[in-house]
């Protein structure tokens, strides 16, 4: 079964003291820490005037490679506007950290998968997982075409760390998080460090490259792994014993029906051109082979779960948890 990363309160000697009720700007008070990553901590915490609560993220300025590249990655998503990627309200610093104000989630799509199997005994529902999914690849599809500008260039931006629990939930409605390793991209192969969650990562990654596809990849291993709780290769070697030699073995779908394979097996090429287009016509084909059919949101060009062979599907019908210690993670 996949799991979360623990909550754990911050130690850091000399630093600001990350704890319930400590307030890291005049009326932010800190509630209780939602997740924790590889380097920062992301707390809940109450907002100035009665404003909505919203998450906190604390970047250790100790790690200062790390930290400068999301400073980096944030000052050029807080441009981006998008209805499924993650708003941030702004930045500043306290002792031995950098904080970054965002909007707070309910829950993560790990978060759901899990009530789906504690609560309810039962694996996530295709449908609500292709309705969350959906507006992921929305998302992704916005980042990754070359609309952007930066440094005076059109660029794309590889997310570059497409996880479950970089998908934030806000009632019916799934927002991508977690631009920490958002890399510009000026044509359809981009060097890049072997960076990301080794186990949602695309095998160009394993060898120093991102592509236009590279995103879609990891949507795909997500998909699986909500799907199913586990995923659809063995374990990586670690970092140190891997090499840029390393190849992933071809895909195990066993866990899901043959009809779901197809467009799996696509977004799962090992040549990055052998996938589809976009995510989104990743989405499409996936939710064609589940039954569901995709229509145009008022011709917004949104995918969304219109129906199944038994009737219509709500987008309402996603169960909604309740707030977790794992809603909004770094």
């Amino acid at each position: 079964m996949l799991s979360a990363p623990p909550n754990v309160r911050s130690t850091t000697p000399g630093a600001f003291p990350l704890a319930g009720g400590a307030e890291p700007s005049p009326g932010y008070r800190l509630r209780c820490v939602r997740g924790r990553g590889g380097f920062a901590e992301v707390w809940e915490a109450e907002a100035p005037n009665g404003a909505p609560p919203v998450a906190l993220k604390f970047m250790p300025t100790s790690n200062t490679s790390s930290t400068a590249r999301e400073l980096r990655s944030v000052q050029s998503f807080q441009s981006l506007e998008h209805p499924y990627i993650v708003k941030t309200y702004g930045m500043w610093s306290v002792p031995g950290y950098i904080v970054i104000n965002m909007e707070l989630a309910e829950a993560t799509l790990l978060d759901l998968m899990q009530l789906y199997h504690n609560d309810l005994g039962q694996p996530l529902e295709p449908a609500v997982l292709c309705t969350y999914l959906a507006q992921v690849a929305e998302a992704l599809d916005f980042l990754n075409a070359r609309r952007h500008v930066r440094d005076g260039r059109r660029v794309g931006f590889q997310h570059g760390d497409v996880k479950p629990n970089n998908i934030l939930l806000f009632g019916d409605v799934a927002k991508l998080t977690d631009h920490g390793l958002a890399t510009p991209t000026y044509g359809p192969a981009t060097p890049c460090p072997r960076q990301g969650t080794r186990e949602y990562s695309a095998p160009e990654v394993f060898l120093g490259t991102l592509t236009d596809w590279s995103d879609q990849y990891s949507l795909a291993v997500t998909y699986y792994a909500l799907r199913t709780g586990r995923f659809p290769f063995p374990p990586p070697p670690p970092p140190k014993e891997s090499s840029r030699s390393y190849l992933r073995p071809a895909a195990d779908l066993s866990g899901v029906p043959e009809a779901e394979r197809p467009a799996l097996l696509r977004a799962l090429a090992p040549v990055p051109q052998n996938r589809f287009p976009n995510c989104c016509e990743f989405m499409a084909a996936l939710m064609k082979a589940l039954g569901l059919r995709t229509d145009s949101d008022s011709g917004s060009g949104h995918l969304r779960v219109v129906k199944d062979k038994s009737g219509v599907i709500s987008t309402r019908t996603a169960v909604t948890p309740p707030p977790s210690s794992s809603g909004s993670r770094s």
